[in-house]
């Protein structure tokens, strides 16, 4: 029995990181796999709560012995996500979320082609200037840079198998859980769930 991964990618300040939050809060099945990154702690941020925050040297012996499933550059700093503990839990038949970028759901389509995609989405480019503005967080260069490269980003949409407009996060956190829902509903995913009880009704 294997559960499903769900890859959930979005330019910065597009909501994701509330919008897995949620999805986890209610679903009591699904569990979030934690980055590893070499920024530095925003905050209110817990090492191994948010991220496990490394140096760029620990990183780069890590992806060095292939522990990372991904790994991507961002904004200059380094992220990554531990490849035994997805497997594990994958296998254990939990559905893991990994909150990571286009680049790194590249990587991962690669070594998991089942896994599913969703892409977060502002409602506009002004509402994300806005978001990441209120967010306090950054400069005003920063935000600039996060600007630009979200529209960059934005490019990939078409990678994805769903895509979330967050402009209502009620209405967004609604769809998360209706997209994982129906993946469970999946009749590969019963069939290896409820083996027994299938074949029971045969």
């Amino acid at each position: 029995m294997s559960g499903s991964v769900f890859i959930v990618a979005a330019p910065s300040g597009a909501g994701k990181t509330s919008l897995v939050k949620e999805l986890i809060a209610r679903d009591p099945h699904v569990s979030e796999s934690i980055s590893y990154t070499t920024r530095a702690p925003r905050p209110g941020e817990q090492d191994k709560r948010d991220y496990h925050f490394v140096d760029r040297e620990t990183f780069e012996k890590m992806s060095g012995n292939g522990e990372f499933l991904e790994s991507a550059e961002v904004h200059g700093n380094l992220y990554g996500t531990g490849k035994e503990w997805t497997r594990s839990q994958s296998a254990a038949g939990r559905d893991i979320v990994l909150e990571i970028d286009w680049q790194g759901a590249q990587q991962v389509r690669k070594l998991l082609p089942d896994a599913v995609g969703i892409f977060v989405v502002p409602p506009s480019v002004d509402v994300l200037r806005a978001r990441l503005t209120d967010r306090a967080q950054d400069s005003a260069t920063v935000i600039d840079r996060r600007v630009a490269a979200a529209r960059s980003e934005l490019s990939h949409v078409h990678e994805f198998d769903y895509v979330i407009i967050n402009d209502d996060f009620d209405d967004a956190v609604q769809d998360i859980i209706s997209i994982v829902r129906s993946t469970r509903l999946r009749v590969a995913v019963q069939s290896s769930r409820n083996e027994s009880l299938i074949n029971s009704l045969k």
